[in-house]
């Protein structure tokens, strides 16, 4: 008969950070130990199952820990790696993400961008969603600035429905000061955002600019534009989960007794997308120039087709692009054009002729020589240091020099 422990892991697989998690634990098992694993599919809301109250078990790891079952849990004196963030201590040992750390680097990337007007959205009663608003809050005021806020229940209440939600978020971002720099406690929330930006036709980034949480890459890319997102370590939260499993397992059998701790995670970083790929421009008709160059440069677009677009002259348009990006009109086509061929170079095997085409240049040998002059190393070698298969972890272009 096996003696390996029986483990119990109640983490969602139906989301990017979920699965992450699960890839850490794994990691973790393959280097460490062996454990017989049970693990069913799952979403984050999926009840825990009512034969856990009276399973023999050797230890569980959660992200669905409810105070109820919290308490049944000590009760049953099995060791239990809490990673739920939506109720606080649950005295239970907890490895979280750095929520603090996520929200001051989320207000530090708008600050950056030159914002004055702020906002938040989240959700009502979530820890973690209070956790990010409040850092991301002291961080805005820190600088001198306010921060709108939204809130709103993460399940829907009875006698209300997503069309009321909707409305709420529409008539929100119609009264926020312009431009906005808004931080979503989540990119479930960042989605719900530019959804509704599209729909009153608020441009983003050049009137609000969005950054989420998770970095939920299918997500992300599905927004229109695609969302900004903190990086969490998911994979490194599911890799200490299992460790401080392990030993909680072994303590236990040797009847020793662990202090029970708190780990925090911070994130990885932001990966930069287009939904706040922007300095906070004020004026109406260099903004208006930006958002063409951003939607069309991919189409080989020339300055003149953005004067064509804008009805200002040539010295106007120069003088307003350089005073907002510090770069001329022509250096932020290309800047565009690069910034979209570094990642098809890292995530796909498309062709050199085929990225190119894709990027606006006609012939691919001139896309060769922009892109070495401009990042001094040939389109193969940055593929061949950052594609998936080199084992490097993308996480956005580079920055494109002036």
């Amino acid at each position: 008969m096996s003696e390996r422990p029986r483990v119990a892991l109640f983490v969602e697989s139906s989301s990017e950070f979920g699965r992450m998690v699960l890839s850490g634990i794994r990691s973790y098992i393959k280097a460490n130990t062996s454990w017989s694993i049970y693990l069913q599919q799952r979403d984050l809301n999926t009840r825990l199952p009512n034969w856990l109250s009276h399973w023999q078990g050797g230890g569980i790891i959660s992200r669905s820990t409810t105070p109820e079952y919290a308490s049944i849990a000590k009760k049953m004196r099995i060791p239990l790696v809490d990673l739920t963030d939506r109720y606080g201590d649950l005295e239970l040992p907890q490895i979280w993400p750095d929520h603090e750390r996520i929200g001051s680097m989320a207000a530090e990337h708008l600050l950056e961008r030159e914002f004055h007007h702020f906002a938040f959205a989240g959700y009502e009663d979530e820890v973690w969603s209070s956790m990010r608003q409040a850092s991301f809050t002291k961080r805005i005021q820190e600088a001198g600035y306010q921060v709108h806020q939204f809130v709103s229940h993460w399940d829907l209440q009875p006698g209300t429905s997503w069309d009321d939600e909707y409305s709420s978020l529409v008539r929100w971002l119609e009264q926020l000061p312009k431009p906005v720099g808004i931080m979503a406690a989540n990119d479930v929330r960042g989605q719900q955002i530019l959804d509704v930006c599209c729909e009153i036709n608020l441009a983003v980034p050049e009137q609000s600019a969005v950054i989420g949480c998770d970095n939920d890459g299918l997500r992300c890319e599905l927004c229109d534009p695609p969302l900004t997102s903190v990086i969490p370590n998911a994979e490194q939260i599911g890799y200490q989960s299992a460790r401080l499993l392990d030993e909680l397992m072994t303590a236990q059998r040797r009847g020793i007794s662990l202090q029970r701790e708190r780990i925090v995670i911070p994130p990885t970083g932001i990966y930069l997308r287009k939904s706040t790929d922007i300095l906070a421009i004020d004026d109406p008709e260099i903004a208006e120039a930006v958002r063409v160059i951003r939607q069309r440069a991919l189409s080989g677009l020339k300055v003149e087709d953005v004067l064509k677009t804008v009805a200002i002259s040539r010295s106007t348009l120069e003088r307003g692009v350089r005073k907002y990006l510090k770069r001329s009109p022509q250096a932020e086509i290309r800047r565009v054009q690069l910034a979209h061929a570094c990642e098809l170079l890292a995530n796909t095997d498309m062709t050199l002729p085929e990225i190119a085409s894709r990027c606006g240049f006609v012939h691919p040998e001139y896309f060769s020589v922009v892109f070495k002059r401009q990042l001094n190393l040939t389109p193969g070698q940055y593929r061949q240091d950052h594609s998936q298969e080199s084992g490097s972890v993308w996480t956005g272009p580079p920055v494109i020099p002036d």
